[in-house]
């Protein structure tokens, strides 16, 4: 009975917030335009393993939201999310995203989405981009929004919180890897733009992309394939990548629960058939 009232509130509030008008402009409240696109989102789907896709740019440095809002794009197509996907991230000119990032934004996003899916079943595919500190973890600063830092522990907080057990979770960032030992689960899947103690590259603030994000999102989530394959082969790309450049690998890391085959392979058996074309530049370090 508390999960029917639950999704009776659920599908009334979504009702309410569909036929206004979507908050535009300087006028529109930050958090109303965050409660307008989540209230958007497509409920799950009965007896099909849906994905959940949230993207969050926790710094405002141009990389990252630009990063953010085409990985979003590129993410909803790979997971088959459309109209399942959020994207907190600062726009720039006509390149919207749904809302802006804090961790509280975040927060407010995971629990919507935990809302609307069937946890047991379904995905939630996490993928943030940000800085990141050694023994502390990701980034948050925003010059209107202030600064903070979100710690593995308060990220697992927050994901245990809303009770999610399929769990797809991609954080690019230095010393990402720390993350690893907090989220692991048998049904989790954790992939990391560096090791615990590594730095990763590519923040340029001009840039369009990252070199995980480029590795990972823009080139190997474009083509058909595995997501562990992806990985893999984004790996290699950002080793080359680093050889090149002569500098200390960033090591990027990959922790598959062990029991995450189902929900992969469901997963993987939707993704697109044909390849896409990269969009944006190459990280400025490795563009000839």
């Amino acid at each position: 009975m508390g999960k029917a009232v639950r999704l009776v509130a659920i599908a009334l509030a979504a009702l309410a917030l569909s036929a206004a008008t979507p908050p535009n402009g300087s006028a529109a409240d930050g958090r109303a335009r965050l409660e307008y696109s989540l209230a958007a989102l497509q409920p799950e789907r009965a007896g099909t393993v849906d994905a959940f896709v949230v993207v969050a740019a926790l710094d405002s440095a141009p990389v990252f939201g630009r990063e953010a809002r085409e990985g979003g794009r590129v993410l909803a197509s790979r997971f088959d999310a459309a109209g399942r996907t959020i994207v907190l991230a600062p726009d720039e000119g006509s390149d919207k995203a749904d809302a802006a990032a804090t961790p509280d934004d975040l927060a407010l996003a995971l629990a919507r989405v935990a809302a609307v899916m069937n946890r047991d079943e379904d995905v939630l595919i996490l993928y943030t981009t940000s800085h990141g500190s050694p023994m502390a973890g990701l980034n948050f600063r925003d010059p209107e929004r202030g600064s903070s830092v979100l710690t593995p522990a308060e990220l697992a907080g927050m994901l245990d919180r809303d009770g999610f057990k399929n769990r797809l979770i991609i954080l690019q960032a230095c010393f990402s890897g720390q993350f690893v030992p907090a989220l692991e689960a048998p049904r989790t899947v954790v992939a990391t733009a560096a090791s615990a103690m590594k730095s990763s590259f590519g923040c340029t603030a001009g840039n369009d992309w990252t070199f995980f994000g480029y590795a990972l999102i823009d080139l190997a989530m474009r083509q058909p394939d595995t997501f562990v394959r992806q990985f893999r082969r984004a790996f290699v790309n950002i080793l080359e990548w680093e050889r090149q450049l002569g500098v200390d690998p960033s090591s990027p890391q990959i922790s598959v629960g062990s029991d995450t085959a189902g929900w992969l392979a469901a997963l993987d058996m939707r993704a697109p058939k044909t390849a896409s074309a990269p969009l944006g530049r190459p990280p400025a370090e490795i563009a000839h």
